[in-house]
């Protein structure tokens, strides 16, 4: 028999909220937060959040909050939906009002500029006693709050508590995996946003389906590269939330940061096709800390150098795929 919680969800963006109807749908008790007041009021008032997730109903179980302490306090669970960058403010705020004890769950995929950390290391900063669990995998808000059939996996370092979780979202059609790899899991899930940004920007030069496969397939050794020298398993990449959350993340016209790229391949400047997009692009300041870590670490990551150069104006697209393809010949197989 499945015990109903409650629930705070802070961040109404278009996962936070579709997360928020998955839970809400088992008959948990939810309450979301924005920051924003104007668009709480205006969610209350259309019933669905329109800039985030338009045409998609709002469970009239959801409460909506612009109260922080409203959504943190007697609450059994608290999951965490802003932007990485934003995560440490946002949960520094919040740790005031909630035990230790009550999971914190994080579904932002980034990581964090200056400190390089994966953010389960920035919750650990915040709350040294923070019982941690990050949400990750090919997931996209638009066909979660549709009831469409998506696959996610769950990360702790409590085996215990991230089968918990695992229960807590689990339905017929959100099906969940847990995994004890929390840093595969997260660095797979801030790390493929980058490749996207690539794929997009071969979509938007028009150099079609072959450079694509190219892109996402020597996309997946760079991020096992980097996530096996910081303490990830192999196998992680090769699951739901590595080479999964690529696939859909460099495919679909719901991703942000391919959407991102396809404007920066057509001539857009990044700063306008972030703009453009209206929304967080993580990709972006994932390749700042990705490729501050690939020279810290001294690992060779071709693509995301290349993107890195292309978002600061050093190269241009064009030049960025010259120079990838030109590079020295090498043997397949000494991949990692």
């Amino acid at each position: 028999m499945y015990n109903y919680k409650k629930i705070g969800v802070i961040g109404a963006g278009s996962f936070g909220t579709a997360l928020a109807t998955v839970l809400a749908g088992k008959g948990n008790h939810v309450t979301l937060w924005a920051r924003k007041t104007q668009q709480i009021e205006e969610m209350r008032r259309t019933g669905e959040n329109s800039h985030y997730l338009p045409g998609v109903k709002l469970p009239s179980e959801i409460e909506l909050s612009d109260d922080l302490k409203n959504t943190c306090e007697d609450k059994d669970y608290l999951l965490f939906a802003v932007p990485a960058q934003s995560f440490r403010d946002v949960l520094t705020e919040a740790a005031k009002y909630f035990d230790p004890s009550v999971p914190v769950i994080n579904v932002a995929k980034g990581i964090e500029k200056g400190t390089l950390l994966r953010l389960s290391q920035v919750a650990e900063e915040v709350m040294p006693e923070v019982r941690y669990v990050a949400l990750s995998g090919p997931s996209h808000a638009e066909e979660v709050a549709r009831q469409l059939p998506t696959t996610v996996a769950v990360a702790s370092k409590d085996h215990d508590l991230a089968v918990e979780i695992q229960e807590l979202f689990f339905t017929e059609r959100f099906r969940v995996y847990s995994n004890e790899d929390i840093a595969g899991v997260e660095l797979g899930g801030a790390l493929k946003n980058i490749i996207a940004l690539g794929a997009g920007i071969s979509d938007g030069l028009g150099f079609g389906d072959n450079a694509k496969a190219a892109m996402m397939t020597r996309g997946i050794t760079e991020m096992t590269r980097l996530g096996l020298t910081m303490g990830a398993e192999m196998k992680t990449f090769s699951g739901l939330t590595g080479i999964g959350d690529l696939i859909v993340t460099c495919t679909s016209m719901h991703s942000r940061n391919r959407r991102c790229g396809i404007f920066i391949g057509e001539g857009v400047a990044p700063d306008e096709a972030i703009q453009r997009i209206g929304m967080v692009v993580e990709g972006i300041s994932t390749a700042e800390a990705a490729y501050a870590l690939a020279q810290q670490y001294g690992i060779e990551m071709p693509i995301t150098e290349s993107i890195y150069k292309v978002i600061h104006g050093d190269m241009d697209a064009r030049s960025a795929v010259s120079y990838l393809m030109g590079r020295e010949m090498k043997n397949e197989m000494h991949i990692i």
